[in-house]
């Protein structure tokens, strides 16, 4: 016990049944009783306490990153109601003008190949 042998708590006892004499000492080993047990309680509620601390601490740490995540996702929700919120229409426009101005030709002759596989494709099947 706290690092001490036999003979040394022996000594202890010895010294405070001469000091203290023997009406006094089962008082005085209450009262260290009790101050041991004082401590130690006190102890265990520091602990306690800490412990409390810590986890309070855990918990703030994990409710701003949920708050992060909230205020990223709502960013990302505004940026794509702000696309949403645009005219569908004029992306419409932009596309018939885009096949406007290309040129015709390339239709034409792509219309012409076609064409040109479907008599080839006729002349198999009548040659069979």
């Amino acid at each position: 016990m706290f690092g001490m042998g036999f003979t040394e708590i022996l000594m202890i006892a010895v010294v405070a049944i001469i000091f203290l004499g023997p009406d006094k000492l089962p008082q005085f080993l209450v009262d260290v009783a009790k101050f041991f047990r004082s401590f130690k309680r006190a102890v265990n509620d520091a602990k306690a306490q800490l412990e409390q601390e810590v986890k309070l601490t855990e918990l703030k740490e994990e409710a701003l990153e949920y708050k992060e995540k909230f205020k990223s996702i709502g960013e990302e929700m505004g940026s794509i109601t702000a696309e949403l919120e645009e005219d569908p229409l004029a992306e419409v426009e932009e596309i018939k003008s885009a096949i406007e101005s290309e040129p015709k030709r390339e239709v034409v002759k792509f219309k012409k190949k076609s064409l040109q596989n479907k008599i080839d494709e006729d002349k198999d099947k009548v040659n069979v």
